[in-house]
């Protein structure tokens, strides 16, 4: 019994931004695009949802976005409170001498 091996095709960038040019700036559906370039409409979707993902910053989600917006303004806080203090111990270190 001889089994077939299938092999996979590597497409291009290049291929692939116009693939998703078709759904994305032509209006085609996924599925007519798909059709006439001769693959899996599966393939359109996901090259589509990758280029969405690389466009939005490195693959976060918004909530992800937003908890990252939230850590930096906290970060940015509590740096800011330990000069105040490091500023204000020194200054009544200067003063008990």
């Amino acid at each position: 019994m001889t089994t077939e091996t299938r092999k996979r095709r590597n497409y291009t960038e290049e291929f692939k931004r116009d693939a998703v040019a078709l759904v994305t700036e032509q209006g085609y559906k996924p599925s007519e695009a798909a059709r006439s370039l001769g693959i899996g409409d599966n393939l359109i979707r996901r090259w589509k949802r990758e280029f969405e993902e690389q466009a939005s910053g490195a693959g976060l989600d918004s909530d992800e976005r937003e908890e990252l917006k939230r850590l930096r303004k906290e970060n940015r806080m509590l740096r800011m409170e330990k000069e105040i203090l490091k500023k204000a111990s020194a200054y009544f270190a200067k003063e008990m001498k």
